[in-house]
Formats: C-alpha cells, sequence, structure tokens
C-alpha cells in the first residue's frame, strides 16, 4: 500500500524525481538512508519530540510497528479517539484520497483542532519577520516546514470537513534559559529502544523540567496563503500543482521528468558511494541525466560542473554547460590577485586540473613563503570539539548554545620536534565545562608566544561565545581570560561588543590552504577530511614519516602506545589516519559491548564525537564505559590536530 506521506511531500520538493527513486529504494542507492537514527540524534529532533508532548499531558499515542504501513487502521483509531469531547493525541493519523499524515501533537475541543508541529528548530520570538520576509516572501530556511504545516492542515481538514483545524508549529525558544540542571539528560537516546522516536524519558510530569523552553506559534495566515497559492515553493510550482504530480508520482510510480536543477542536483542524494550497497544500485542523478541530457557513459566520467568548490551560479547549467571542458575563465568571470588565489582562479584551476586529468599540485610559492616568515616558532596547533544542542546540559544555559568540552594541542618546534603537548576533556556530568576549558587553553599557550593554528572559522567562533558567558558570569579571575580570548581571537563581523585584532591572532591553516594551495585530489573541497588525504596521495615524505611506528619519529603522543602507525598504504590506496583509530571498546567483550548504554563503535568524525559527548553525560554511566568513550575522543582529537601538522609539514617541505 503506497501514499502520500509528509515526509515523502517533502522530500518532492526538493525535486518531484526523488519520489520515483525513493518508491524503488531497491533499484537507486540513497546516501542519506545510511543512518537515519544518528541523523535524526544529532539533530536533537527526537528529544525534542517527547519533551513537547510532557507539555501536552495525558495525551493518548496512536500505536503501531513504525514501519507498519496500514495507514487504515491508523486512521481508524484516530478516528475513534476523536468521538471524545476533548481528547489530546500524540502521532494522530489522517489518509484520504492516497495522502497519509501523522501530527505530532492534536488537540480537540469540541469541534476545534489544534494541530501541532514539533519541530527541534530554533526561534527568536521577539524578532520581527522570522516566517515571512520584509517583501512579504516566505523566508527560504523556513519554507520546507511551513509547506509540511500546510500538508498536514490540508489532510487533516479534507478528513475533518465540519471542524475549524489551526496549524502551529512548536519549536525552541532560543531567548530562553534551563532552570533545573542536566535537563538533556532526562530524555535517554537508545537505538534499541521499542519507540519510534528512540528516546526514554525518565520524568512523567514536565513540573520536574523547569521553565518551558518552547515557543508555540499559530501560522494559520501563512498556511492559508500556501493553500491559495499565493505562496509558492517555486515560481513554477505552487501548493496544489506539488499535492498533485507528487501524489501521481507515488501511487503510480513513474518518473515524472522534472528538469534538472543546479542546487538541487548538486545536493541529490541518490548517487552512488564507494560503499558496496552504493555500488550495486543505480545512480538517480545518473537516471535523470541520461533521460534529461542523453549523457552516456563517457559523459559520466567526463568531469561535470556540480563539485566546483563555492560555484552557485545556475545560469550555466540552464545555458547548457555542464562540462568543465565547456568552461572558460569568463563564465565563472574570473579574477586574478597577485598576493593569493582569489576565489575564481581557485575554481579556474580545479575546472583546468579535472578537465586535463592534471593531478600536480598547484603552490603560489612566494605568497605562502612570505606568510610563513611571519610565523613565530614554535608553532602552536589546536582544536576544539564541542556540543551544541536543543535541551541544554545545564542549569542556566540557552538552547543550543555551545559546549566547548576537549580540546587537543600540538607544539612544532624550530628543529622538527613534534609534541603532542596539552589536551583537556570534560567527562564529568553536569558540569558546565567553558570556563574550565578556557582556563586549560590559556595555561596551554600562555608559554610563549608563538604562532597558534586553527583549521575553518570554528575555534574563533567558540572562543567569541566564551568570551561572551565570561562577561555575563561571576567567575572567578573572568578578566584576564576574557583578555586572554582576545590576546589570540577577534570578533565575528556581527559581534555587537568588538575589540581590537590582536598581533597573536589565530592563522587559520584552512584560510592559507585557500589563498596559497590547491591539491586537485580533494576535488574541490577544503575540509580537513579531504585535504589531509590529498597530502597524502602527494607528499612521499609525509607517508614516509607517518607510516612507521610512532617510536621511530619525534612525534609524541598522549593517547597511543609507540607501536601505533598512523597511516597504511595498501597498493596505491592510502587507509585514512582516521580509519586507523582503534574501536571504542577495545578493551571489552561483545557481549560487554552490547550491554552497554552506549552504541558507539568509533569515532571517526566530529558528529560522532557530539554524540559521544552526550552520551558520557549520563550521570548513570559506568565507569568503566565514561572511562572508554572519553580515550576515543582523546585519540580522535589528537590525530585532529596531528592532521593539521601534517598539513604544515607538507606545506613547508614544498617551499
Amino acid at each position: 500500500m503506497k501514499a502520500l506521506s509528509k515526509s515523502r511531500f517533502k522530500q518532492g520538493l526538493e525535486c518531484p524525481n526523488k519520489i520515483y527513486f525513493s518508491n524503488n529504494p531497491d533499484v537507486y542507492h540513497n546516501i542519506k538512508n545510511e543512518d537515519p537514527f544518528l541523523e535524526a540524534l544529532a539533530s536533537g529532533g527526537f528529544q525534542i519530540e517527547e519533551y513537547a508532548r510532557l507539555h501536552y499531558p495525558h495525551g493518548i499515542l496512536v500505536d503501531a510497528p513504525y514501519e507498519d504501513n496500514d495507514y487504515q487502521d491508523l486512521a481508524d483509531q484516530t478516528n475513534e479517539l476523536l468521538k471524545q469531547e476533548n481528547v489530546v493525541i500524540y502521532e494522530a493519523a489522517f489518509y484520504v484520497n492516497d495522502l497519509f499524515i501523522r501530527t505530532d501533537v492534536l488537540i480537540k475541543k469540541g469541534n476545534k483542532i489544534e494541530l501541532i508541529e514539533v519541530k527541534a528548530k530554533s526561534i527568536d520570538p521577539n524578532k520581527d519577520h522570522n516566517f515571512v520576509g520584509k517583501k512579504g516572501g516566505l523566508v527560504g530556511d523556513w519554507k520546507p516546514y511551513l509547506f509540511d504545516l500546510a500538508f498536514q492542515s490540508y489532510v487533516t481538514q479534507l478528513c475533518l470537513p465540519n471542524y475549524k483545524i489551526t496549524p502551529y508549529l512548536c519549536l525552541v525558544n532560543k531567548t530562553k534559559v534551563a532552570t533545573v540542571e542536566g535537563l538533556n539528560q532526562q530524555f535517554r537516546v537508545k537505538q534499541d529502544s521499542d519507540k519510534r522516536t528512540g528516546v526514554d524519558v525518565l520524568v512523567d510530569d514536565v513540573r520536574q523540567l523547569g521553565d518551558n523552553l518552547l515557543h508555540v506559534e499559530d501560522l494559520t495566515e501563512v498556511v492559508d496563503k500556501i493553500h491559495d497559492n499565493e505562496f509558492k515553493y517555486y515560481d513554477n510550482l505552487n501548493f496544489n500543482e506539488a499535492l498533485k504530480l507528487l501524489s501521481e508520482v507515488r501511487i503510480k510510480d513513474y518518473y515524472p521528468n522534472w528538469p534538472a536543477q543546479f542546487g538541487a542536483c548538486k545536493k541529490c542524494e541518490f548517487k552512488k558511494d564507494e560503499s558496496e550497497q552504493g555500488q550495486l544500485k543505480q545512480s538517480g542523478f545518473e537516471h535523470c541525466f541520461k533521460t534529461q541530457y542523453q549523457w552516456t557513459d563517457a559523459d559520466f566520467a567526463a568531469p561535470n560542473i556540480f563539485n566546483v568548490w563555492d560555484l552557485k551560479d545556475p545560469k550555466l547549467m540552464a545555458e547548457g554547460l555542464l562540462f568543465k571542458s565547456q568552461l572558460s575563465p569568463e563564465h565563472i568571470k574570473y579574477k586574478e590577485e597577485d598576493e593569493r588565489l582569489h576565489r575564481t582562479q581557485r575554481q579556474w584551476l580545479q575546472i583546468e586540473k579535472e578537465r586535463d586529468n592534471d593531478f600536480t599540485e598547484f603552490i603560489n610559492k612566494d605568497g605562502l613563503r612570505a606568510e610563513m616568515d611571519t610565523w613565530i616558532y614554535p608553532l602552536h596547533f589546536i582544536d576544539f570539539e564541542t556540543s551544541t544542542v536543543p535541551l541544554p546540559f545545564h542549569t542556566g544555559r540557552t538552547p543550543y548554545e555551545q559546549i566547548a568540552f576537549q580540546f587537543s594541542h600540538h607544539i612544532y618546534h624550530e628543529d622538527g620536534r613534534i609534541d603532542h603537548a596539552n589536551e583537556y576533556i570534560n567527562t564529568k556530568p553536569g558540569e558546565f565545562p567553558n570556563f574550565k576549558f578556557i582556563s586549560q587553553l590559556k595555561e596551554a599557550l600562555s608559554q610563549d608566544e608563538g604562532t597558534i593554528f586553527k583549521y575553518s572559522t570554528h575555534e574563533n567562533t567558540i572562543l567569541n561565545v566564551i568570551r561572551d558567558q565570561l562577561k555575563a558570569s561571576n567567575y572567578p579571575n573572568k578578566e584576564s581570560l576574557v583578555s586572554f580570548i582576545e590576546s589570540i581571537s577577534h570578533p565575528k563581523n556581527n559581534h555587537t561588543d568588538s575589540w581590537p585584532i590582536p598581533k597573536r591572532d589565530m592563522v587559520d591553516l584552512c584560510d592559507i590552504v585557500k589563498k596559497y594551495y590547491y591539491n586537485p585530489h580533494t576535488f574541490g573541497s577544503n575540509s580537513i577530511k579531504a585535504v589531509l588525504p590529498a597530502i597524502l596521495k602527494s607528499s612521499k615524505m609525509v607517508k614516509e614519516k607517518y607510516g612507521q611506528a610512532i617510536g621511530e619519529i619525534v612525534v609524541s603522543s598522549q593517547n597511543f602506545d609507540s607501536n601505533h602507525i598512523w597511516l597504511k598504504q595498501e597498493g596505491s590506496n592510502i587507509i585514512s589516519p582516521y580509519k586507523m583509530l582503534p574501536n571504542v571498546f577495545e578493551n571489552f567483550s561483545y557481549d560487554e559491548i552490547e550491554s552497554k548504554v552506549s552504541d558507539i563503535k568509533n569515532i571517526d568524525n566530529g558528529g560522532a564525537a557530539l554524540t559521544a559527548y552526550g552520551k558520557i553525560q549520563y550521570s548513570d554511566m559506568p565507569a568503566d564505559e565514561r572511562k572508554e568513550i572519553a580515550e576515543a575522543l582523546k585519540r580522535y582529537c589528537e590525530l585532529d590536530t596531528l592532521a593539521m601538522v601534517m598539513i604544515y609539514e607538507h606545506l613547508k617541505s614544498i617551499i
């Protein structure tokens, strides 16, 4: 049995062709399906859904296995509950004309229905033009949520024509503060939970959770304008057109041949990848281009425009310019700068090198040498691990407030010695770590005036946040810590409380790469997870040095024994150092791992690190498990700063 659900409706608004591909999951690979549980966990959506329910108590859950597609049975359960004069229903189901929805919270009072869609997205309710912009159109970021709500309202009204339906969005109010300690930990995420959300709630009365952190917005006026086609999703697709088209594609299961669009195609999830499953299944992206542009296998092998770094111009595709070989410098408005790579220079480098199958590196030696001449030894490389969640861990904190729980610090000495000099991690449940974090960082970096490196803007942003938190606090010695922050960072552009850019302002190694270096193996990406493997392919020196055991090279480590090897080569392939990280629970048996709270097997990316920190905030976590997760986090963070050192060493070796 098939129906157009709200999730399919939202997916189809991105591109109607996606409905066809998602109809056939055995044929087309979807890279977003790899771990939907972890994706939802990272967003905090499941926890917010359970938190919201507590604010609408005595609700009755329309229950059924989540994969059960017996839409009519769920709708019948809902209709039976609606016979009551007043009732609160969780996941009320409505099924009509092959349209199916489940609402997060539905409140019936007589012949009035409040339809409440819960989202983990944050809002400042005091701000004007949250949903409708100054010029009268829908704000782009909110458009998917508003059309989702309009779809739910439409289906509910079809099923209940004699009722007045009022649609609401229930959102996280980022101006509120938590008034109880450990709020987040009252909503335990467990992948093996028998609940759809995977969240076990440890309280049964909302009064135990302090002040309400939610904001509920009546969006009747906006939804009515969507239904009346006054607000469109695209210029060529209004609500009624979308409803008709997407419903037909879902039920009749045909390819709608919706015209390819640059932005949607660039982000399309229906592509093959390197996983076994991704290689066995077909690519929806390829299906579209075979159908609409008659691409052959040779065309798919040719470098196309969809991965050109920071390319945003949809006119190229509209003009039929789909391959790098078709482009000229004029197409990207090419501009040169003497001192550094202009954005369009970097784009043209990528275009030329992929077009010509040229994998030699580009480096502006003079520019990089001039930059390096300003750096002062010893060099310091730092990386922060942070968490931001909708339900705060600590009292007095706001939703989505940044929590800095870990840093790693490598020092590169002028004689080539490399020390993993310092690290900090907070594993104590209920303890707000930011001020201890910055105190430890100050101690680590105040021993000399050496240049400090970060990778990208994250560390500077976090220091801005901690500075503001300190200034609003009564923390002892806060003036000294604020002065330290101001001595190594600069204010963000939108910061209302500014300070002069300091002489020792952190150097952004990512920005150095963008200015002076391009490696074709990155295929346009400047992420450290792309730049490091690219350098490992290009640098004989780095491969040879870090292909040895730690004990054989002048690199100290606080978390790896002397026999650990950072990277290995299998034929022409380099195994990433991140893939060489040991499993989290390497000292436990399989049965012991299965019995533990955490589901984490590896920590080899930032999302897993954030998830791990959330886990170790559990006050009842066994000490041995807390220790194992903390050790894994330290290994991961140490590797992040060592990766920066490897990149620096390669750049230095070139000039």
